[in-house]
């Protein structure tokens, strides 16, 4: 019998998923289930923090990208036409490779007439396995700097030792790492919380694995605050909830020592007995995929045409990128209130695969657009012979025969969009139309112009809606006479966070002191250093664990890098969220006096990084 695959994930961070996963592990294991434990959230993987295996194994994550033999290359320019990922750039009398732009399909390889280019592995990451307290443990690591993560997430999931159940820890969000980390899972948990924040993206996510066809259940960490809404959309939409958790200081506490709740309190492990129950019934389930549309928004006044905006006269503007190695910082709440405090101010809402940042913000759309970042692969059935070469070169596992017709079709789920197949179909059935995958918007808010936008359920591209965003939101704040712009960035440290950072006046970087705050912030300041973006620091919920602050600080004064504020734990934080508004103006509150002086003391570093 195989084993019993469950995926973890949650549509936004910081919702507890960390939490839930170690203790189902643990408890799963005590109970004398076989267990292997794999971290797929390879940008950063936290479960070793609370695991603490002792690792026995490592081997690196290559991908195959192209060499070209200058001697046997006519420079006829064929490679560049076919590479959709602008990897590959032919010169009169040279060739410019882009190893970290490469997708490793090989077209240009197939292309080149003359055979002068052959493929080379380069090294994007790593996969350490080893036992912690007889559990098996895999995890990944995406290197430092590196854009494309799907591809270490895939190798965490290959060979792993065999056992009873899998326990994938997977990143949070809806685009392609999250894809890939749950695709073969049996059942899903989505790990929320009952915040606007935790309900938005909980709604992302179940349309996320509805597209994919899995079984899902629902978990609720801090289930005794809120206002009942995630509970009220569970119910409307048939969602099983399988596992409330209360909000608990003790668990709070033993999280920020990278101690597990199920150790902390022990009366919770038969609540985790109960979940993998729960989940075991849930992934006998048949579910069929039911694809998620992309919806169009009410549009508050009639749009001008629909053009990208031009530049003007050049105005100088300064840009503050507010990032976090991980979610649920409160990186968010953090640029809504700098937002309401700067006045001359527009935002950018960067992190396109679970944006919230609308949710205090309440902007009124004004344009609305839509974003194509490649094209998908579809088959021509009345063309197809079913030969099968197409299969035979797709490198993603995209295209295969029909189960209904004789032909082939893709996946679009899967299609990277290389054009491979297009290239070798010998009968011309096979065409690449764009696909849209998703959309970006121009807002009004209460304190200045908002760009922002939604990449759809289980699209790609996400740095290059990224890039788009900042590019209009720059745009827009130099139309209008703005001196600053703040883009709320992304968690993690893969592509759409280095389309967030890169050429940024200043990057803050908000944490907070757990064990899994100071292993991220680690990775994030060398990603910043890689591009060489100035950072400073921001601790959120400095008070809930003040000798972890300490280290924090102590940590960033050794990399050379400003405290701009510690921010007091505060619960008029969510009040401010469930109210729509930034926590600077509602009522007078410890979180909001900290955020005022973190701005006070933001400014002058803003105007010196000019």
């Amino acid at each position: 019998m195989s084993a019993l695959r469950i995926a973890i994930a949650s549509g936004k961070g910081g919702t507890g998923k960390t939490t839930v996963v170690t203790s189902l592990v643990v408890a799963l294991q005590m109970a004398g289930k076989r267990v292997v434990f794999a971290d797929c959230d390879v940008e950063e993987p936290n479960g070793h923090l609370f695991l603490r295996p002792q690792i026995t194994s490592s081997r690196d994550v290559t991908l195959p990208v192209p060499e070209v033999d200058l001697a046997a290359c006519t420079f006829c320019g064929r490679c560049a036409e076919v590479c959709r990922y602008s990897a590959i750039v032919v010169l009169p009398n040279q060739v410019l490779t882009f190893p970290k732009l490469c997708h490793s399909c090989g077209a240009c390889t197939l292309a080149c007439p003359e055979n002068a280019i052959r493929e080379i592995p380069r090294a994007i990451g790593v996969v350490e396995s080893g036992q912690a307290e007889g559990l098996s443990f895999v995890q990944g690591r995406l290197n430092v700097g590196e854009a494309i993560a799907p591809p270490v997430t895939r190798a965490v999931q290959e060979g792993l030792p065999e056992c009873d159940v899998v326990i994938v820890d997977a990143p949070p969000g809806t685009s392609c790492p999250v894809i890939e980390s749950v695709k073969s899972a049996d059942v899903v948990l989505l790990v929320t919380e009952p915040t606007p924040f935790g309900l938005n993206d909980l709604e992302l996510a179940v349309q996320m694995v509805r597209t994919l066809g899995i079984p899902f259940g629902v978990a609720i960490n801090r289930a005794d605050g809120g206002d009942g809404q995630v509970v009220a959309y569970c119910e409307r939409e048939g969602i099983p909830v399988v596992l409330e958790l209360p909000n608990d200081r003790a668990v709070a506490s033993a999280y920020a020592r990278g101690e597990m709740a199920v150790r902390a309190k022990p009366v919770w492990e038969s609540k985790f007995i109960n979940l993998f129950n729960e989940l075991y019934k849930l992934s006998r389930q048949k579910v069929s995929p039911v694809p998620a549309p992309l919806e169009l928004e009410k549009v508050s006044a009639s749009p001008p045409e629909v053009n990208p905006i031009r530049l003007g006269p050049s105005h100088p503007v300064q840009e503050l990128v507010v990032i976090s190695g991980k979610g649920g910082t409160g990186k968010t709440s953090v640029s809504a209130s700098l937002f309401a405090l700067a006045g001359q101010a527009a935002i950018a809402d960067c992190d396109v695969d679970a944006a919230d940042l609308h949710l205090v913000l309440n902007p009124e759309i004004r344009q609305q657009h839509a974003f194509s970042g490649g094209s998908t692969a579809i088959v021509l059935p009345e063309r197809c012979t079913s030969c099968g070469i197409c299969a035979e070169h797709c490198r993603f596992d995209a295209i295969g025969p029909a189960f209904d017709a004789p032909t082939y079709v893709v996946n679009p789920i899967a299609c990277e969009g290389c054009g491979v197949c297009e290239l070798v179909c010998t009968e011309r059935a096979i065409e690449m139309p764009a696909r849209i995958n998703g959309k970006w918007f121009i807002s009004e808010t209460a304190y200045g112009p908002m760009v922002h936008a939604r990449l759809g359920i289980a699209q790609e591209n996400s740095g290059k809606l990224v890039s788009l965003v900042r590019k209009e939101a720059k745009a827009v704040a130099q139309r209008t006479k703005k001196s600053l712009l703040i883009s709320d960035g992304s968690p993690g440290i893969g592509c759409p966070v280095i389309a967030s950072i890169s050429g940024a006046s200043l990057v803050l970087v908000v944490t907070e002191p757990t064990l899994s705050g100071l292993h991220d912030l680690e990775r994030v300041v060398a990603l910043t250093r890689q591009f060489r973006v100035r950072a400073v620091v921001g601790i959120n919920k400095a008070d809930i664990h003040e000798p972890m602050a300490r280290r924090l600080e102590d940590r960033a004064k050794e990399l050379g890098l400003p405290v701009v504020g510690k921010i007091r734990y505060d619960d008029a934080v969510t009040r401010a969220q469930v109210q729509r508004i930034p926590v600077v103006l509602g009522p007078d509150s410890a979180a909001a006096q900290d955020i005022r002086a973190m701005w006070e003391t933001l400014q002058p570093l803003l105007f010196e990084a000019s």
